[in-house]
């Protein structure tokens, strides 16, 4: 009874653990952008903080003795070190930014900012959470004859907890509570599980004379593989999971739209696999096998895994059947896979246990952290190399069969030692023999979902699968089109380049003098490509991805030669970013279409994101915001987000674009004429239509009071609650958007009209 009750607290832990991950990573990505070595280098932190955490138990066990009462302080202190998150990451942040100032263009230095930062913030609570796990290994409700199925279950109930945590995280608590409120209910419920643990442990540790005592452990094993190949293969395995999650999600973005409710079902098949397979584990565990050959098998069976829940996937999203959706594509990609993954961590485990039939609670904790430790850092450099190297040399196809060939070469490390290795010979040939036989039919991602996803009309004429982003571009006789992970982002037809001009222009002709612009994504290059038309101006764009930047070359066409231009320079960082440690100022601030919808967007739409616009902004700058035709409710939201930061905003473009300003807008026709007068700009403005003051007035659709009334008081995006792009936690709106009421006389803002 107590033990459930232990496994109870420790489900509730994970989900702590996760809830925590989610916002954590979130919350550091508002300080260092959404660029993959920014999000690498906190989830190395993070998990340098587990693995410390785990290899540090069995000292602290040692000096404190009682694990139950180690864990149950090292809960509490987990949750009051969320709870001080906000404070720390303040400060941190402050740190962050004035080490980018030493050497701003340096990206070692700012990896090393961001990496002191990032430890800053997260030691603290990661380490004290990876204690918990060999701590509570060594607990006497844990140790004895079933230790190795104790553990396994305990491992799979906080794997379990983990699952609740970032689903209950992703799909409910950020858009429906917000972040500081569910930081809130993590404490509580840390600090809930260390008083019931303490609870516990007055009536439970107290009964064995000492926890130093030495109990009986786990039969020893016969024919088990030394411990050194235990770990090898147990750091190998970090390696392939965490190279693996990221390559997974690269590969299943190309069948499934990239949102928040996306990456969270990803995230919750990987952690639900391990936890499934772990609580088989907890059975299986409690029966003799030879589990040196047991662990070789598994090995075997997740290699030939890997490839054919890729094959399957390509092959019935092809076939039409019902995988497009999150749930059914995450599951067959990776539950699979997880459940092995997760059958083999604790025979890892129980091997490493068994070489002595009685072992101390220290010793107990020192063997299951030593193991633990390993695990996460292999994880670490699977994190690290899998995004930076393994997708950009290999791509998915062939990252996929190389990490799945890694499961073999652990195969290979437990069986060459085996004393009965020529038994088993025939059935690894065999597995051998599937294995290549899968990896010749493992099917190009891009490929098999792009089909299903557009059709057959165009064919694909460069990729390539970059660091932060896969990007392709395809064409036929009639057109090119712009792919980011698989999802369309700009194409050279005469509507979507005139959209984008138009975003490039707009505030060009606005502004009185426009000599400095700034333009956050770069996509096809159609936006900043209007902007470079207008003489005199100096442009910055800031681009996330290197990729997108090679790939605007395929739109010069449309563009403007944008990437060669003298008056342009590309930078690649993270927009928010850029706007944060900058510091440079300018005189319009535009940006490519980006949808807000799509996971991460929702930083670039918040009120905090158009603070930092509008103090990047010279006294009479102007900021222009797509915001696009959507549900009345999201319409709303983001147009009452702009107006609080910008109370002088005006609507153009049949409510598709807004134009924030500092100060009343004024449009001078004169100033207009004398724009159109430049033989450079009047080409550009003609191609999109605009020949005449009457024209551009046309695109008036609303001022700053008919914008109020139209969207009321309520709710704001802020970086706490990015309602849309969590747009599930809206209230449900399939109305149309009736934009009828939002008109106002373009005569409220001009200037003197020419005679």
């Amino acid at each position: 009874m107590r033990l459930a009750l232990l496994l109870v607290l420790f489900f509730c832990s994970g989900a702590c653990g996760l809830i925590y991950q989610v916002l954590w990573l979130r919350q550091l990505s508002l300080v260092f952008g959404v660029t993959v070595y920014a999000a690498s280098t906190v989830l190395a932190a993070f998990m340098t903080g587990l693995a410390l955490g785990s290899a540090s138990a069995s000292r602290i066990l040692a000096r404190f003795g009682r694990p139950l009462r180690v864990f149950a302080v090292a809960e509490i202190f987990v949750g009051l070190s969320a709870l001080a998150t906000p404070v720390v990451l303040d400060a941190a942040s402050a740190i962050y930014v004035r080490l980018n100032q030493l050497n701003p263009d340096s990206l070692a230095m700012l990896t090393a900012a961001r990496l002191l930062t990032s430890f800053g913030v997260l030691l603290v609570p990661t380490f004290l959470m990876g204690l918990t796990l060999p701590v509570l290994s060594a607990s006497a409700l844990v140790r004895g004859s079933a230790l190795s199925a104790n553990v396994s279950a305990l491992y799979a109930v906080n794997t379990a907890g983990a699952v609740t945590g970032a689903v209950l995280t992703g799909f409910y608590l950020i858009g429906a509570i917000g972040m500081q409120r569910s930081f809130l209910l993590g404490a509580a419920l840390n600090i809930a599980i260390g008083v019931m643990a303490l609870a516990m442990e007055s009536r439970v540790d107290r009964v064995v004379a000492a926890d130093d005592a030495v109990a009986p452990s786990t039969r020893p094993l016969r024919d088990a593989p030394a411990v050194g190949s235990i770990e090898l293969v147990v750091g190998i395995a970090g390696f392939i999971a965490l190279a693996l999650e990221i390559v997974w999600f690269r590969m299943l973005v190309q069948y499934l739209a990239a949102t928040t409710y996306a990456f969270t079902t990803m995230l919750a098949m990987v952690l639900g696999g391990i936890a499934i397979g772990s609580g088989l584990a907890a059975r299986l565990l409690r029966r003799d096998r030879d589990w040196g050959a047991v662990l070789a098998g598994l090995q075997l069976a997740t290699a030939c895994a890997v490839l054919g829940s890729a094959i399957f996937l390509g092959w019935s999203y092809g076939a039409g059947w019902r995988t497009a959706g999150e749930l059914q594509a995450s599951a067959i990609a990776i539950l699979p896979v997880t459940i092995l993954m997760g059958l083999s961590f604790p025979i890892a485990l129980r091997i490493a246990t068994s070489a002595s039939s009685e072992l101390s609670a220290a010793a107990v904790a020192e063997r299951v952290g030593r193991i633990y430790s390993v695990n996460v850092i292999g994880a670490i450099a699977g994190a690290l190399l899998g995004g930076f190297a393994l997708l950009p040399l290999l791509g998915v196809r062939r990252a996929l069969i190389v990490l799945a060939a890694l499961h073999g070469v652990s195969a290979a490390l437990l069986l060459v030692r085996h004393p009965r290795r020529r038994r088993l010979l025939s059935a690894a040939v065999a597995a051998i023999a599937v294995f290549v036989v899968l990896a010749g039919r493992v099917p190009d991602p891009f490929a098999a979902a792009y089909s299903r996803r557009y059709g057959d009309d165009m064919v694909e004429s460069w990729r390539e699968e970059g660091v932060q982003t896969a990007v392709s571009v395809h064409a036929s006789q009639f057109r090119r089109s712009l792919y980011l992970d698989g999802l369309h982002q700009a194409n050279d037809g005469d509507e979507m380049v005139r959209l984008h001009r138009i975003i490039g222009h707009l505030p060009m002709l606005l502004h009185p003098n426009p000599a400095t612009a700034l333009v956050i994504g770069l996509g096809g290059g159609a936006t900043s490509g209007a902007v470079s038309q207008h003489t005199g101006a100096k442009v910055q764009v800031v681009e996330l991805s290197a990729s997108v930047r090679r790939a605007a070359s395929f739109f010069a066409h449309i563009n403007y030669d944008v990437v060669n231009r003298p008056n342009v320079r590309i930078r690649v960082d993270d927009g928010r970013n850029f706007l944060l440690l900058s510091g440079e100022t300018f005189d319009v601030i535009t940006a490519d279409i980006i949808q807000p919808t799509h996971a991460g967007a929702g930083n670039l739409y918040s009120r905090e994101y158009f603070t930092l616009v509008r103090n990047a902004l010279n006294t009479d700058g102007l900021a222009l915001q797509w915001i696009g035709h959507r549900p009345a409710a999201q319409y709303k939201l983001i147009m009452r987000t702009f107006l609080d930061v910008f109370p002088n905003a005006t609507l153009w473009f049949d409510g598709n674009l807004m134009v924030g300003s500092l100060t009343p807008l004024r449009v001078d026709p004169h100033v207009f004429a004398t724009k159109l007068a430049d033989p450079v700009t009047a080409t550009a403005l003609a191609e999109i239509g605009l020949t005449s003051f009457d024209v551009f007035a046309s695109w008036f659709t609303a001022d700053a009071e008919a914008m109020r009334r139209f969207v009321g008081s309520g709710l704001l995006l802020t970086d706490d609650r990015p309602l849309v792009e969590y747009e599930r936690s809206l209230p449900a709106d399939t109305s149309p958007l009736d934009l009828g009421a939002l008109r106002s006389d373009v005569r409220a803002i001009l200037g003197p009209v020419p005679k």
